[in-house]
């Protein structure tokens, strides 16, 4: 791949044209702003896309899928990195070294038939490698493998005095680990190293359960979660009565050769499709709690009761949503939000009380997923820790939804549990300290780099990170 060393002595190389000021959203549409957006489409270029920050900062963004307003800068300048998106895999190893703008679909599409995966992958195969560090994302492997930064080997950074630097678990771990869930506020990633794990076949062998309760599944998760690669609930919080909270729970593993009918290529065959696509100007309400009951009831039905060793492939397991082009159109211009939290272990009482909570408010929630973590990194933004996570979408509207979340949020961090800053979108700042206890030290590594805070965002301004 082209490399971010100095260009040869001459005319620098432009960081990028700079157009009028775009107005940007995170994938939820919600607390739109607008920013000069740079569109670098050279390593050269990229790395110099701090040189002029201005009054109001700078901040990278990838393909805009945090939720909230992390890769937004109001009245400052965005760097657009997804135009540097270059990578190289070693077959022999496993170890790729990728541009910060290279997305997980990129990497799919030529580790897969390789006979490799990428280490980590949340719900959409539409991250880039930049934004996979700066949130540390996690899949449905964290109890098993950890989340994405676990994985990586080095982090090569754009710093605002101007200079270019290569930090590892090994060289520089303060900035390493500040970088990891950093949320871009350490430094403009430019590109990665990280190691992936081979696979024989495109293919998982998928164990799916459905569960009558909330007491159920996790009781189920608690008991079998550790013989599986990759775990995943979902749940529903529309059912009614004791039912609340009952779920479909998919566990599973890749599948070996011998597993799969057909020849080695057919084996490791992967092309992603998109079946349909969400049409712009959708209304919102359409996802009210009538439609959402109705949906989750048929989708609670199909399921199957108790299925073992179901082929199923990478996009079917991993990114179904991804089958639905623009998905979030469908909450409509309002948008929604996600929630997310992490509690420790011991702390199920919070989980079921936030689920019975935002179904007797008549919280209409359609997409609500329960994992469980495994130990935590040494980041201290990260977000995972050893316990249970539940990540719940609902439409923005709905009047005493600020003042539930805001009741719920403070159950979380009596807890000890915290909200994914990639995902939030309206915690009060006055809870990040005490969900992020290692906040400090964050802030004293970026002091360190960037003394005048010239990395910035919506986010880091609206929580006084």
């Amino acid at each position: 791949m082209p490399s971010t060393a100095p260009e040869p002595a001459g005319a620098p190389a432009p960081a990028g044209p700079v157009r009028p000021p775009e107005v940007l959203r995170g994938w939820a549409r919600t607390a739109p702003s607008a920013a000069r957006v740079r569109h670098p489409s050279s390593p050269a270029a990229l790395a110099r896309s701090l040189d002029d920050t201005g009054r109001r900062g700078t901040i990278a963004r990838g393909l805009g899928r945090s939720y909230g307003d992390a890769a937004q800068n109001a009245g400052g300048q965005v760097v657009d990195t997804t135009g540097v998106a270059d990578f190289d895999l070693d077959p022999a190893t496993g170890v790729v070294r990728a541009a910060a703008g290279t997305s997980l679909d990129a990497l799919l599409r030529e580790l897969v038939p390789s006979g490799w995966f990428v280490p980590v992958t949340p719900g959409t195969r539409y991250v880039t490698v930049g934004g996979a560090i700066a949130a540390d994302i996690h899949g449905k492997n964290h109890h098993r493998s950890g989340s994405w930064c676990n994985h990586v080997l080095s982090i090569t950074l754009a710093r605002p005095d101007g200079s270019v630097t290569t930090v590892s678990p090994e060289v520089d771990p303060e900035l390493f680990w500040a970088t990891a869930g950093g949320m871009g506020l350490t430094g403009l990633i430019l590109e990665a190293t990280f190691r992936c794990p081979p696979i024989e076949t495109s293919q998982l062998l998928v164990d799916t359960d459905r569960t009558a309760d909330l007491d159920e599944l996790m009781a189920l998760m608690e008991e079998g979660d550790a013989g599986y690669e990759y775990s995943v609930a979902f749940v529903d919080l529309m059912a009614p009565g004791r039912a609340t909270g009952r779920a479909v729970l998919t566990r599973g593993r890749f599948a070996r050769a011998d597993e799969v009918p057909g020849d080695e290529a057919a084996r490791r065959r992967y092309g992603p499709e998109i079946l349909a696509g969400a049409p712009p100007g959708m209304p919102s309400g359409l996802l009210n709690r009538l439609s959402v009951t109705a949906l989750n009831e048929l989708w609670y039905r199909k399921s199957p009761r108790h299925r073992r060793d179901e082929l199923q492939s990478i996009p079917t397991f991993f990114h179904p949503l991804d089958l639905v082009n623009r998905w979030n159109r469908m909450y409509g211009p309002r948008g929604f939000l996600q929630w997310q939290y992490a509690v420790p272990f011991g702390a199920e009482d919070v989980v079921r009380h936030s689920v019975q909570r935002l179904h007797e408010t008549g919280t209409t929630t359609f997409v609500a997923v329960l994992k469980r973590f495994g130990p935590a990194n040494p980041a201290p933004l990260s977000f995972p820790m050893p316990g249970w996570t539940l990540a719940v979408d609902i439409p923005v509207g709905a009047p005493q939804l600020g003042g539930l979340l805001d009741e719920l949020d403070q159950q979380v961090v009596e807890a000890g549990g915290r909200l994914y800053l990639a995902k939030d979108s309206r915690m009060r700042p006055e809870l990040l300290e005490a969900m992020y206890p290692r906040l400090d030290e964050w802030r004293a590594v970026r002091r360190r780099v960037d003394p005048d805070q010239q990395l910035r965002s919506d986010l880091a301004r609206r929580l006084g990170l």
